[in-house]
């Protein structure tokens, strides 16, 4: 048995193979930049009704169509560049998603002109730290916090949207702003030390 094989997970990780890498190195860690956080947030936006794997199967087809999710690019998106969009089968062919993402590089630029960094506005929201959450089952897992209903709210006056509390949250647990790996996962304790 490898140490793949013997390490213990999340169980929503064993499901497919390609949650394993994705879950073992990026899910959960603390990111700061605010590109990353960017784009990790359109991509939550377009699981909306979906399942997370649908996304992250798409993901590098999304960075193509989307200019590595440049916002500056992105708000300059057209018409024309909508309709190319919707015919483009790496990605999910949904004109309120697609349109979100242009939206929401529209509100992130507002937000830069108005000399607020995305990574501030969002860590604010869990006062720049880390919330740590000690669940051992799947079923304990929250789809939402006061926390998500918190950036759901602020988000969506700043102008974004595909982004309620239930979107927010798994934002949240996906770039660090809560740890929600199961106290029973080896992620766990080496991202409370992170």
């Amino acid at each position: 048995m490898d140490l793949e094989q013997q390490q213990m997970r999340c169980d929503w990780a064993s499901k497919d193979p390609a949650y394993l890498p994705y879950h073992d190195t990026i899910w959960g860690v603390p990111v700061y930049d605010n590109q990353a956080l960017f784009a990790k947030l359109c991509l939550d936006g377009q699981q909306a009704g979906l399942s997370w794997l649908t996304i992250l199967k798409r993901q590098k087809n999304y960075e193509m169509a989307f200019h590595q999710f440049d916002p500056y690019k992105i708000a300059q998106f057209t018409e024309s560049n909508i309709e190319d969009l919707l015919q483009n089968s790496g990605i999910i062919r949904n004109r309120r998603k697609i349109e979100s993402i242009i939206k929401n590089a529209k509100a992130f630029i507002q937000l830069a002109e108005e000399g607020i960094e995305f990574s501030d506005f969002i860590w604010s929201t869990v006062n720049y730290k880390t919330i740590v959450n000690h669940y051992e089952n799947l079923a304990d897992v929250p789809a939402t916090s006061k926390e998500s209903d918190m950036l759901a709210e602020k988000l969506k006056k700043a102008g974004f949207s595909f982004a309620g509390s239930t979107i927010c949250y798994a934002f949240m647990q996906a770039v660090g702003l809560v740890n929600d790996h199961l106290t029973t996962c080896f992620r766990h304790q080496e991202l409370k030390q992170v």
